[in-house]
């Protein structure tokens, strides 16, 4: 396992979208599938607590102090609430994320901005 201040990346079992979704499920957390691409953007955070199985690509973020955190298939990242990161441009992947809130009651805009 990764732990690091940012957030933890540790080895799974899981290997696809069904086990995957019933993971999230058991952890009592809201479960969405996503292609995700990262795109220039600035840094910013989420008010709820994430979890992220990768099942294809790599995922990473980069963090202000410049640490990356990636997470590839086989394993599963979990990213606290108020964790200030950006997404790597032009890194794709497909995972089941695991939200600590329900997505339709998450506010606007998603990504809060980082201040400073």
């Amino acid at each position: 396992m990764l732990v690091t201040s940012h957030g933890t990346v540790e080895p799974t079992d899981v290997t696809d979208e069904e086990q995957a979704m019933a993971a999230v499920s058991e952890m009592g957390l809201h479960g969405l599938a996503m292609d995700m691409v990262g795109a220039e953007e600035d840094f910013h955070f989420h008010e709820f607590d994430t979890v992220l199985f990768v099942l294809s690509g790599k995922a990473a973020a980069e963090y202000p102090d410049g640490e990356m955190l990636e997470a590839v298939p086989g394993t599963l990242a979990r990213v606290p609430a108020g964790t200030v990161h950006r997404d790597v441009p032009g890194v794709e992947y497909r995972g089941v994320f695991g939200f600590s809130i329900d997505p339709a009651d998450m506010t606007q805009p998603i990504n809060k901005p980082a201040s400073g």
